[in-house]
């Protein structure tokens, strides 16, 4: 019943397609899925439900090879539809088995005609046959994403908001989720690991399939695949979830060793946001210095050097909650993503490492600069959607902590992962969300701290236990 209630409460003022949207004569689906900030990014008509890759690569050439099926149902009665896909050759498209046109338009558009409409409703698959040499994107901020080289030779795929498109035909938006099967052929002398769980490998012509299967549903940007000389570690955690973590040559023991205490991170995360939402776990280690790690569902991926430690490990993992299984509505919600991992590591370290979080808390709100508080962690807008949201993101959860009080904060952070399970929200819905299960209105602490600029009034600011001595 309180499930029951917490959903009619999150519904009340969501808005949702007129009757009979969509079931008229058969047209174009949109060629973005509307996001503020990146409105071409996705597109609309339809729903992935499998993304399922035939891909084989050789590093010497860096030439990738790839046959693609992807199983998908029409939300509107479609003539054309889009994927997003930059850079490679796009040799051949069906659709529901007959040949379809295909054009390339923008910078990443795969135009799709299928030779029958697709009405609302109906189940399609599409196969689309490519190669290519795969690029990254540049990011001003982060560098590259998306598909890598490697110094040593290999590759790998990593990057945020985009990665995906640099190498296969993907619905780029995190609100389409999709399961993801891969199996890729490479060299005998090179290994693989992507997300999931791993299946037996099998010999194969120019090399050996690697296999991979990611049942849970997964944003788009969240998939990887990373080719090198690894060393594997695997291990199970109690309740048999599989833990598979690769290291590239040249990775200090010291990163290993952070990495072995993977299991009880879990265990700990766990007791704070609840059951482990994802069926399998474990890390990718690069010997490569990149400009961020990133939340790759069930397997992170890590930059060399400072990476490797298990702070990084802590929240990188704590996005497995919240950011992979919650994944936002739109990319001006990311403090959903970054907050909760960057407070993650302070729960972390009160837990195991004895720190008095109120006192840390105290000590930051001294030393804030204007600058600091005038970070926006809410529609910071395009290009700034990874900076205030590590440093007063996790402030900001725990000034809320103390001003609904220890009961009520434990079990939003426990109960909301579980309430939007391999879905996404706004944070909009996260403050209703927090409304009901402190009983009161919480519009004021939200304008102070998540909507608004500037630093906030003390009663937000010094909450209960935060306010200092007079």
């Amino acid at each position: 019943m309180v499930a029951a209630a917490v959903v009619a409460s999150l519904c009340l003022g969501t808005g949702v397609a007129a009757a009979g949207d969509g079931w008229g004569a058969p047209k174009p689906g949109s060629d973005g899925a509307g996001d503020s900030y990146y409105p071409q990014d996705g597109n609309g008509g339809y729903d992935i439900a499998d993304y399922n890759l035939k891909v084989s690569y050789d590093p010497a050439s860096h030439q990738l090879t790839g046959n693609q099926d992807i199983s998908a149902r029409a939300t509107q009665s479609l003539s054309s539809f889009d994927l997003d896909l930059r850079g490679l050759t796009v040799d051949s498209v069906k659709v529901d088995g007959r040949d379809a046109k295909f054009a390339r338009t923008g910078d990443h558009e795969l135009v799709i005609t299928p030779s029958r409409a697709l009405w609302r409703g109906q189940n399609f698959k599409v196969k689309i046959a490519y190669h290519g040499v795969p690029a990254p994107i540049s990011d001003p901020a982060l560098g590259d994403n998306g598909w890598q080289y490697a110094k040593a030779g290999g590759a790998f795929v990593a990057g945020e908001p985009k990665s995906a498109t640099t190498w296969y035909p993907v619905n780029d938006t995190p609100l389409d989720k999709a399961t993801f099967h891969l199996a890729i052929t490479v060299p005998d002398e090179w290994g693989v690991i992507a997300n999931g769980r791993e299946k037996p490998s099998v010999k194969a012509p120019g090399g050996t399939t690697h296999v991979w299967a990611e049942e849970t549903p997964i944003v788009p940007y969240m998939t990887t695949v990373a080719i090198d000389k690894w060393t594997f570690d695997r291990q199970k955690r109690k309740d048999g979830t599989p833990i598979v973590s690769a290291f590239a040559p040249g990775v200090p023991d010291s990163t290993k060793q952070a990495e072995a205490r993977l299991p009880e991170i879990l265990d700990f995360l766990e007791s704070k946001f609840g059951k482990y939402p994802i069926d399998a776990a474990g890390g990718i280690f690069l010997n490569e210095q990149i400009g961020f790690s990133l939340e790759t569902m069930s397997r992170p991926i890590y930059s060399a050097g400072w990476a490797g430690t298990v702070p990084t490990i802590v929240h990188e993992n704590a996005h497995q909650w919240y950011g992979d299984s919650v994944a936002v509505a739109h990319w001006r919600d990311v403090c959903l993503n970054e907050c909760f991992a960057s407070y993650a590591t302070w729960l972390w370290n009160e837990a195991k490492e004895g720190v008095d979080l109120n006192k840390q808390y105290a000590d930051n709100v001294k030393k804030a600069s204007t600058a600091f508080w005038n970070g926006k962690l809410y529609d910071m807008g395009q290009g700034q959607e990874f900076t205030y949201v590590y440093s007063k993101g996790p402030m900001m959860l725990h000034a809320l902590r103390n001003y609904i009080g220890q009961p009520a904060f434990d079990w939003v952070l426990k109960t909301w992962p579980s309430l939007h399970r391999d879905g996404n929200a706004s944070m909009q819905e996260f403050q209703r969300f927090t409304e009901f299960a402190a009983h009161r209105s919480l519009q004021g602490f939200f304008d102070a701290w998540v909507y608004g600029t500037g630093k906030p009034a003390d009663q937000y600011l010094y909450p209960g236990g935060l306010k200092p001595a007079a």
